[in-house]
This record gives C-alpha cells, structure tokens and sequence, in this order.
C-alpha cells in the first residue's frame, strides 16, 4: 500500500500551517488582562481604563487608586493637595506596625490611606479627600483622621463645600484607642463644618466599613454610593457567624443600604462628575439667594 500523503505538494516555510494560523490571530500577553469578578469575562486593561474601571460588559466597578479617583473627577490641573507632608508614626510600637507601613507605602506609592486637597469639579471649587485602598485598604489611622479634619477646618475657613470619597476596611488596629479617637476628631470637624451652612457630600465606595462607616462616611448632608459597593460597620461574614442565621442576598450592598434608607442615591461612576456638578452648582445657587 501506498504511503498515504506521497504525492502531495510539500508545503514551503510560509504555507507551514500551524506556525502561520496562530500568528494570524492577536495575542495579548496575560499582563494586560483582568477576569472580572462580576461576569467572569477576560479584560483588556486598556479598554477598562478608558471605561472609568467599571467592566463594559456587567458594569462592574473596580476599585482605582485615589490619583486615578482625583483625576476622573477633578477638572484638568486644579487638583492642588493639601497636608501631603503628614507621616504616620508607630506611636504604640505595636509588632511588626513599621514594616506593615513601609510596604504600604511601597504598594500604594502614597505616604497615607488619604489624599486630601482642593479642586473644581464641573468649575465649582471644593475641598474633597479621598482614600487610598492600595495603603492598608483605607483604614483609619491618626494621620489619616488629622489630615480629613484639616480638610474640613480649611474648607470653613475658605467657604468651601466638601467632598468625600470613603473606602476602607474601618479603624486601623496597630493604632489602638489613638485610631478609635479619630471617630470623634471626624465627627466634630463635620458638625463644625456643617454649623458654617457648608455642604458635605460622601461618595461610598467598595468597602465602607468599621469606624469610618460609622463616623464621618455617613455623616454627609448628601449620600451617595457606587453600585454593588459593601457598606456597613461588620462585613456579612462576621454578622453571620455571630446571629448564626444566613444573611438576604445582596445584604449590605449599595442598592440594598439605599432601600432602608441610608443611602439617598446610587450613581454609576462615570456619570460621578457629572451628579456632583449638578450637586453643587445647586448649592452655589442656594447659596447666592
């Protein structure tokens, strides 16, 4: 029998097939790519960063770091920051707290969990701060509790209004009782903002929890919420593990906080800048009556 094939053409080095047919198709090194949690579906990094970080697909929201946050939001060059200089100490010398802040600093690029400053949004100028999740996903230290009250007294002492972005995972516990007093030192400089006729806005973002939920994250005048951002003091699984009873489906989420009443509304973020815009040239006008 004859070999099966003899008398086909051989295929030169361009015709050779496998080589060829692969090339053909684009490959995107997998550097360049996230699965998003919501929908599962692989991202092009790029795409994501131009659609705001909120999938295309199932509009999930991603979390950005507090410069992309600041430059999404703020118009172009009036972001000027504030207190920048502040540093955290290890005032307690809790263990291992020093390499915990060095490799927080290194991860985020940021000397602390906030940034604070002054800027125009849609040319209406405010003081706003917003936390950093990639510095010890946002918790509340000394500095960060000093740097917001700064941010309001500043925003009195200029007739400013303030907005806020909140996202953390609540006090920060290698500060001890030091962090837990931020609470308090929050909540004075917003009642003292307020007693001015100045407006407060908080944006809550994906997690707001512990103490900063329970301070100066829902204290604003206006409260605003990310889809699908966890907002509550003790997250679902600690709830759960204490009453020892299953939780709703979408417990503590941003849609299911707004129903009981604690969140006034849920905006998608690329339509931020826009809302708050509408937000403030209201008060502005209120203002000027």
């Amino acid at each position: 029998m004859l070999p099966k094939g003899l008398f086909q053409k051989p295929k030169n080095e361009l015709e050779s097939s496998d080589k060829y047919a692969q090339s053909a198709m684009p490959s995107v090194p997998d550097e360049m790519c996230v699965s998003c949690p919501g929908c599962r579906k692989t991202l092009v990094l790029g795409e994501l960063t131009d659609n705001c970080h909120v999938c295309p697909k199932c509009g999930h929201h991603f979390r950005m770091n507090a410069r992309q946050r600041i430059n999404l939001i703020c118009d172009a060059d009036s972001f000027e920051e504030l207190f920048g200089e502040l540093e955290t100490k290890d005032l307690i010398h809790f263990p291992g707290y020093e390499k915990k802040l060095k490799h927080a600093r290194l991860e985020s690029a940021e000397k602390e969990a906030v940034i604070c400053g002054s800027g125009k949004i849609g040319g209406f100028a405010c003081a706003l701060f917003v936390m950093e999740p990639y510095f010890m996903m946002g918790s509340m230290g000394t500095v960060v509790g000093e740097k917001i009250t700064r941010t309001f007294e500043y925003a009195i002492e200029h007739r400013l209004p303030v907005i806020g972005f909140t996202l953390s995972g609540g006090a920060r516990m290698q500060e001890g009782i030091l962090s837990l007093m931020q609470m308090a030192k929050t909540s004075g400089a917003v009642k003292r903002h307020s007693d001015a006729g100045l407006l407060y806005i908080t944006v809550l973002t994906d997690p707001t929890t512990g103490g900063v939920s329970a301070s100066f994250a829902m204290e604003g005048d206006i409260i605003l919420a990310e889809p699908g951002a966890l907002i509550g003091f003790a997250g679902p699984r600690v709830i759960e593990q204490t009453i020892r009873q299953k939780l709703p489906p979408g417990f503590q989420r941003a849609e299911f906080v707004q129903k009981k009443g604690f969140v006034d509304a849920i905006v998608n973020r690329r339509e931020e800048k826009a809302y708050l815009k509408k937000l403030l040239g209201f008060h502005a006008s209120m203002g000027d009556e």
